[in-house]
């Protein structure tokens, strides 16, 4: 029994690598610069110049371990430097990267690069009604690659330079260059580079080791929206979530159970289709309408029916006697438990009752009626252990959805839990705690196929014997 869970744990290892490996990549991809996000959410004071604004921003990209190579290797063309990714900010890299990709010579392109930098410096020297004509073209270079959009600029800063006596003095020598260096890559092209393929080794001091290896510590980094640690954020929307979902879950299987046995030892008879129409009419009701209406009707007193408080959650200070936050606690989460509750009543107990109806014919089942055994104990101690292989499959989704919470409950009925916190952190571009969760519930999805396993292994021993075989 433990080697075949054993082995079967180790088969979710890889499954666990290749998860992290995509969630990593995602990171990587999703929209918007990390470090202008985290200086946006943390309130970060405006920069005096351009200097400072880049020395912020290598400080902020050090913190973040955005100035170390995203991954142990690197498969390119030869064309594209090893370095590439100590050019730390997002949009200039993928410039970058444009450029290389059109004319291959990266030496050029990074001449080009340097040269746009030296013209900002000097800009910051002129006077400020010079300084305005010149400083917005200079910039936009940075992000261009269209060559049509790159020459619009070059003229501009031409005619500025040609025009503003002050700016052909101080400036016109380092426009002049910048002009030289764009035709020059523009006019030695060496795209054959772009055909040889290049591999670059890192090492471990990469992004995604330093993320993964965090992730096993408990250090999951820091939310971009207010500066918290991760992990903290996401034990505290998972408390909520937890004792939300876990009651819905109990109340949910410990009713369907004993309904689709019953249905079972009833099959075709009034009363079974009559519960079985019922509990298809509460399948078929959206969840969020019913949620709405449950809101209307019994937390309003226009109704005449303000049983329930409207929204969030139990409001009485820790000094208050502790019954008292429990039925507080309990008058909050009533409804939000029901509406999670009612819809998986008879998807549960559909499952249960076509499993127990199969094995009720089973010829084990007709030898213990034969031997005389009371009814009660033919379903529950020989049918029913066999009928859970549905049931058991189920479970194993449990816990990713315990998890991630519903986000429309959570929404509507104001529960800061999982499901809340991933709508909120998405809308936020809060892009550590949306990554964090996905892993976590990855690893939840695992753990449950593993548990589902040991279930499977428990309901019936031949399982794991035919697949030691």
């Amino acid at each position: 029994m433990i080697a075949y869970l054993l082995k079967r744990l180790l088969l979710f290892i890889p499954t666990v690598i290749v998860v992290s490996l995509i969630a990593f990549a995602l990171s990587k991809i999703a929209p918007g610069d990390p470090v202008e996000l985290r200086n946006t959410a943390s309130n970060t004071p405006v920069a005096a110049s351009p200097m400072q604004a880049e020395r912020m921003y290598r400080e902020t990209a050090h913190s973040m371990g955005l100035d170390k190579p995203a991954f142990y290797f690197a498969l390119s063309s030869a064309a594209y430097p090893k370095e590439l990714y100590q050019v730390l900010r997002r949009d200039h890299r993928q410039t970058l990267r444009k450029l290389i990709g059109r004319y291959g010579n990266w030496p050029a392109v990074q001449a080009w690069h340097q040269s746009i930098q030296r013209v900002e410096e000097v800009t910051l020297k002129l006077p400020s009604m010079s300084q305005y004509a010149i400083a917005r073209p200079v910039r936009e270079l940075y992000t261009l690659s269209n060559e049509a959009a790159i020459r619009a600029r070059l003229d501009t800063l031409s005619a500025v330079v040609a025009r503003d006596s002050v700016v052909q003095v101080l400036a016109g020598a380092e426009v002049a260059h910048l002009v030289e260096q764009y035709a020059y890559m523009t006019t030695h092209p060496t795209r054959h580079k772009l055909y040889w393929p290049a591999l670059y080794w890192y090492g471990l001091d990469n992004q995604y080791h330093r993320w993964f290896a965090g992730l096993w510590k408990g250090d999951w980094g820091t939310s971009y929206r207010d500066g918290r640690p991760v992990a903290r954020k996401i034990a505290e929307a998972l408390r909520w979530t937890l004792l939300l979902n876990l009651i819905a879950v109990a109340l949910s299987f410990g009713l369907s159970i004993p309904i689709g046995v019953w249905s079972a030892q009833r099959a075709g008879s009034r009363s079974e289709r009559g519960v079985s129409i019922l509990l298809f009419a509460l399948y078929s009701l959206p969840v969020f309408w019913v949620a709405t209406l449950l809101q209307v009707f019994f937390t309003t007193p226009e109704y005449g029916m303000d049983w329930f408080p409207t929204t969030g959650l139990s409001e009485l200070p820790r000094s208050a006697p502790w019954h008292q936050r429990l039925l507080d606690q309990a008058a909050h989460l009533t409804l939000p438990v029901l509406c999670l509750t009612y819809g998986s009543l008879a998807f549960i107990s559909r499952q249960m009752r076509g499993s127990m109806m199969q094995a009720l014919l089973q010829d084990y089942v007709r030898t213990a009626r034969a031997k005389g055994l009371p009814e009660g104990k033919v379903v529950w101690r020989h049918a029913f252990r066999n009928a859970l292989f549905p049931i058991i499959t189920l479970i194993s989704s449990v816990f990713p959805a315990v998890l991630a919470g519903s986000v429309v409950i959570e929404v509507i009925f104001g529960i800061p839990g999982m499901g809340k916190l991933t709508v909120e952190s998405i809308f936020a571009r809060d892009w550590p705690v949306v990554f964090a969760m996905l892993m976590l519930g990855a690893l939840l999805t695992t753990a449950g196929f593993w548990i589902a396993d040991l279930l499977y292994a428990w309901a019936d021993p031949r399982v794991r014997y035919q697949r030691r075989g």
